[in-house]
């Protein structure tokens, strides 16, 4: 069974202030304030995601990398570090 994609991701719909994102069964909302890598690409760019595993998103125009888990939970994945504060 080797090439068989069984896991589709897809943006859906995107707004000023964000996009959906498909993946399988579930949508995710992803606001640009979480997300600001989004927020000045082209819709084409935005669009080429690659859902590479079960909780691994792949945007290769802009070689990003994103968990599931940073999606459902960006609180849980801040973006600046307070190790040194």
């Amino acid at each position: 069974m080797s090439g068989i994609c069984l896991s589709r991701a897809a943006v859906s719909n995107i707004t000023p202030h964000g996009f959906w994102l498909e993946l399988g069964n579930e949508e995710l909302y992803m606001p640009f304030v979480e997300f600001p890598w989004f927020e000045h690409i082209t819709v084409a760019q935005l669009c080429q995601v690659q859902w590479a595993g079960s909780d691994h998103l792949y945007w290769p125009a802009l070689d990003l990398d994103l968990t599931v888990a940073a999606i459902r939970n960006p609180a849980g994945f801040p973006l600046i570090s307070t190790a040194y504060n």
